[in-house]
């Protein structure tokens, strides 16, 4: 399946399976932070950055969620696969705040939009800690431009 290309960010699509859908047949509000993640840990991977058992060979997947906020604007309805874009809007010293959107596979319909904030942990403290330089080169890959000044 080919990917939509986009101005900024990264467009994943992801599979909707039949125990993703609640009892009316729609997509279940606890599942798109599920598919969001499904969506992201491919795009790290790819590049490098990806959890094979130990956390010490790949430290910037030790994080936490501190904040997910959705809005949900139009219900997928069935099985089968949803585009996730997702970009950076925010990549700081120890955190980093992604913005998502899940849409059809034309992009025509907006399913749900939010975002998601992180903070890499040190594991031995579980106190923040400053991403590794991978981690930085990855995430320039996914910050949205600034608006340019009217």
């Amino acid at each position: 399946m080919s990917q939509t290309t986009v101005e900024f960010g990264h467009v994943e699509h992801v599979p909707v399976h039949f125990d993703d859908l609640d009892a009316m047949g729609i997509l279940h509000n606890a599942r798109y932070a599920v598919l969001l993640e499904r969506a992201l840990t491919p795009y790290w991977a790819d590049r490098g950055v990806a959890f094979r058992g130990d956390v010490h060979a790949a430290p910037d997947v030790f994080h936490a969620v501190r904040e997910f906020t959705i809005t949900y604007r139009a219900p997928v309805t069935g099985v089968g696969p949803v585009a996730v874009h997702f970009w950076l809007d925010h990549f700081g010293t120890s955190s980093a705040r992604y913005a998502f959107e899940f849409r059809s596979i034309d992009g025509t319909v907006l399913h749900a939009d939010g975002t998601r904030s992180i903070v890499r942990l040190d594991p031995a403290t579980l106190r923040p800690t400053a991403w590794t330089g991978a981690a930085r080169a990855v995430a320039a890959t996914l910050l949205r431009p600034a608006p340019l000044p009217a």
